[in-house]
């Protein structure tokens, strides 16, 4: 049984990995300006110049797999928090208050003339984020059912895009077309410092998770067992709740909310891999999160080009199927 498994696990992250490393060359290499591989290589070890490569789709591609692995493990963190799979930063509301607050701090800045530094706009999607956190336990301590507490997170969600949306409108003109774009979910306009701050950022939050590895593996096989292994309930469920809402804060601040990938890929990667183990499932949600939202992004520049579509778009087109048939499957177990 132990060789299967391991067998099972290599199998998978091999072939996460070479979805992976496809999307990404693809990624930079497909587009409205086709480039060879070639000249992708040249570029980057600067042998040759090519401004599109190196400044544009190069830091996008490496912000998507960045942030495609902190979004996948913060739903897993919001899964495990609530004991329930279908739990996630964007259908409990969550990455719409980060885009709440976030919406006004830009808007704010941009009619007093201020540029939004990175640092900023990841602090206000952090306030955000808990801003909508604490509302989800408020209700979570009041309900007991699980689709109860989904349904408030979309009201939730729903209240706060439609306030992002009133906020917008007082942009200015130029600057409208950018926001709302953000506001519906995109990865283009990101730069090399953006990348640096989501490498700190999410990196560090992303370590922190993996180090939790252990204490989710004995939180899963209940409270009163982890207990016994000598885990700290209550802070061990705060940091759960600090490092998901951080991972989806900072999604949140450099590309807008995105949907469903938080429930759908730890879900794919758990099936994949027949296992929920913490040691195994997580770094198969970094390589399964990176490599699904590289595929989405790719979609969603070449599909209608030179018309880019919203990334949360093209998420849900292949996100929202595995959420209902998660749900009906669960329902089914319990009839």
């Amino acid at each position: 049984m132990a060789s299967k498994n391991l067998t099972r696990y290599t199998i998978s992250f091999v072939v996460l990995l070479i979805l992976l490393t496809v999307f990404f060359v693809m990624n930079i290499t497909i587009g409205s300006v086709n480039i060879p591989l070639g000249d992708v290589v040249a570029a980057i070890t600067g042998k040759q110049q090519s401004p599109i490569v190196v400044d544009i789709r190069l830091p996008r591609a490496i912000a998507v797999v960045l942030l495609g692995a902190a979004l996948s493990i913060s739903g897993f963190l919001l899964q495990t928090f609530f004991n329930n799979p279908i739990a996630g930063p964007f259908i409990l509301g969550i990455s719409s208050g980060a885009k709440l607050v976030v919406s006004l701090v830009m808007v704010f800045l941009m009619n007093v003339g201020i540029a939004s530094s990175s640092g900023v706009l990841v602090i206000a999607a952090f306030v955000g984020a808990m801003i909508s956190m604490g509302f989800v336990l408020l209700v979570s301590q009041k309900v007991h059912r699980m689709s109860a507490l989904i349904i408030c997170g979309v009201m939730i969600g729903y209240i706060c895009s439609a306030i992002t949306d009133f906020v917008v409108t007082f942009a200015d003109d130029s600057n409208i077309v950018n926001l709302h774009n953000w506001s519906l979910g995109s990865f283009s306009g990101i730069s090399w410092d953006n990348v640096y701050t989501i490498l700190l950022v999410a990196g560090l939050a992303l370590i922190a998770s993996f180090l939790l590895s252990k204490p989710i593996g004995a939180f899963q096989m209940g409270e009163t067992y982890a207990q016994n292994m000598g885990v700290n309930i209550k802070l061990f469920r705060v940091a759960l709740i600090l490092l998901s809402s951080l991972l989806a804060a900072t999604v949140t601040a450099f590309a807008g909310p995105i949907s469903f990938v938080g429930i759908a890929v730890p879900h794919l990667v758990k099936t994949m891999m027949q296992t929920s183990k913490p040691l195994v499932v997580m770094p198969g949600c970094m390589l399964g999160g990176a490599a699904f939202c590289l595929m989405c992004d790719l979609i969603a520049r070449i599909a209608f080009a030179p018309v880019e579509l919203s990334i949360s778009s093209v998420t849900a087109v292949f996100g929202a199927p595995i959420v209902i048939y998660m749900m009906i499957t669960k329902h089914k177990g319990r009839m």
